[in-house]
């Protein structure tokens, strides 16, 4: 008699292991496509309007703007040609707009009623100012000193009255143009050979590897300001920190090698680039030393926690955006739970915007956000430490993931409410910085480490004057014919900030003004 071969049936919950894992992997795939939507196609802004309950009574007794009774608008639906509204600093009614510094050239018109047979029938009572704002093709100008040559009466010999004074010894450029190549390749982030190629077109010849050199050497001059600075940056009280890539240096055949800016925010409206090879916390280490004993607000980097972890006369606050920013990448899965998060962290910013409104001394600021921010602080972090005890959060959720990513951080998002110039965020520095990823765009990269500290050095000082509102023509103009005839020990008199409370109402300028 045959015996039947016994077969075994698959068991189902291999199964349904391998479902759950493509139903993860699919879910993050779907948070892949998600994320590369948004940035390329998603708004920029992260602004939006939040009207929640929740909100409005976490803010408690603070008045609501409502409507006016009685004051009812009527709405048309009829297409019209609105009237022009123009801004009363217009000069006409064409709404051209500049101040002094912009040249105005006259052109006299002749009335075509004073020319001919009926001119005497005509007077003239008065003049019509029309404007235009014009440009001229990019405008180089060569200065030409004519300098006498003397020879006294008793004596054969000549003698020639000396050259001025330039700012870089036996070169042929004016400080005018040096100032000039800074301010468009750091500020309008206009790369060299993008200005030689305007040289040429305008009829100068002259050699990229000139203006390379020019500007290695004009940046140079300027590095003990911006040393000066970074003192003056590490004496604040509130330093905020961060960091950026940039590529620079050769990797091999291709490629280049990644580095990064690390930017420091200073109290006093200063900001510094310092350029390292890594990201790593020796970075921090150097650029910090011993110097700073404040308060250092960052993002959720590790490496600065591990850090001050090991300098205990630091305080360590973090950012509040950096902690949004997670729970909007939660959205899509979560609208609802996500939606209650962000108008809590709404809240906290509709609170500051009162501070910031009534203009409150530090010791009012303080008692203000222990009186409105703190119970909306407290109620976040409950909120959190609830959701992730309902237990239906997937590790790889991104919402465990923000809500970790707070509750981990919890000592440092409530530094800001016991410590009133502390801001919420690392935003004011984020717009600081942001002419590195605008360069970046256009001259993409660096070719060497040392280029890379030279664009630091220059947007030290640039972004600085942005802060104060100097003009950074201006002031690169005046510190580059300025700086080998200031005293070393008062270089820090040089950098922006109190270059325009000593030097800014008579700077000092190019031989070309004056023509």
């Amino acid at each position: 008699m045959m015996r039947m071969k016994e077969t075994s049936t698959p068991s189902a919950e291999p199964n349904l292991q391998n479902m759950k894992v493509l139903l993860e992997e699919n879910a993050a795939l779907r948070r892949r496509v998600e994320w590369f939507e948004r940035q390329f196609f998603g708004q920029k802004s992260e602004k939006r309007p939040v009207d929640h309950p929740l909100q409005h009574s976490l803010l408690g007794d603070l008045p609501v703007p409502t409507e006016p009774e009685g004051e009812q608008t009527e709405v048309t639906y009829t297409r019209g040609k609105a009237p022009k509204q123009r801004p009363e600093d217009c000069v006409n009614d064409s709404g051209l707009r500049f101040n002094d510094q912009v040249p105005v050239e006259v052109i006299e018109l002749n009335a075509p009623e004073l020319q001919g047979a009926d001119a005497d029938q005509y007077v003239v009572i008065g003049t019509k100012t029309t404007f235009r704002l014009a440009q001229r093709p990019a405008s180089y100008v060569v200065l030409r000193y004519e300098r006498p040559i003397v020879r006294r009466k008793d004596k054969p010999q000549p003698e020639s009255s000396p050259a001025p004074d330039n700012v870089l010894d036996r070169s042929l450029s004016d400080v005018s143009l040096l100032a000039g190549m800074l301010v468009d390749k750091f500020q309008f982030h206009l790369p060299l050979y993008r200005q030689h190629q305007r040289m040429v077109a305008a009829g100068v010849t002259v050699s990229r590897a000139t203006l390379t050199h020019l500007v290695k050497r004009s940046i140079d001059l300027l590095r003990p300001i911006v040393a000066a600075q970074l003192i003056s940056v590490l004496n604040s009280q509130v330093l905020a920190m961060d960091e950026t890539p940039i590529k620079a240096g050769k990797a091999g055949k291709g490629k280049m090698s990644k580095g990064w800016f690390w930017p420091l925010y200073g109290d006093q409206d200063e900001i510094v680039f310092t350029f390292s090879k890594s990201r790593g916390r020796q970075q921090i280490e150097n650029t910090l030393k011993q110097d700073f004993k404040g308060t250092l607000i960052s993002d959720g980097y590790a490496a600065y926690t591990s850090y001050i972890e090991k300098n205990k006369e630091i305080t360590h606050a973090q950012c509040w955006v950096h902690s949004r920013r997670k729970f909007i990448e939660a959205e899509t899965e979560y609208p609802d739970r996500v939606k209650e998060a962000l108008a809590m962290i709404a809240t906290l910013y509709k609170e500051e915007e009162r501070i910031e409104a009534q203009g409150l001394d530090e010791t009012s600021k303080r008692e203000r956000r222990l009186e409105k921010s703190k119970p909306v602080v407290d109620r976040f972090f409950e909120w959190c430490q609830q959701q992730l005890n309902l237990g239906d959060l997937l590790p790889s959720s991104p919402l465990r993931k923000a809500l970790n990513y707070v509750i981990s951080r919890e000592t440092e998002l409530r530094v800001f409410l016991e410590e009133p110039n502390v801001p919420l965020d690392t935003n004011h520095l984020e717009r600081a910085l942001r002419p590195i990823p605008m360069g970046r765009k256009n001259w993409l990269f660096c070719w060497t480490e040392v280029g890379a500290e030279h664009v630091g050095i220059i947007q030290s000082l640039v972004c600085t004057c942005k802060q104060h509102k100097i003009n950074p023509y201006t002031y690169l103009t005046d510190v580059l014919l300025r700086i080998n005839q200031h005293p070393a020990s008062q270089v820090e008199e040089l950098t922006p900030r109190l270059w325009k409370e000593k030097f800014a109402e008579n700077p000092l300028r190019s031989d070309l003004a004056s023509q």
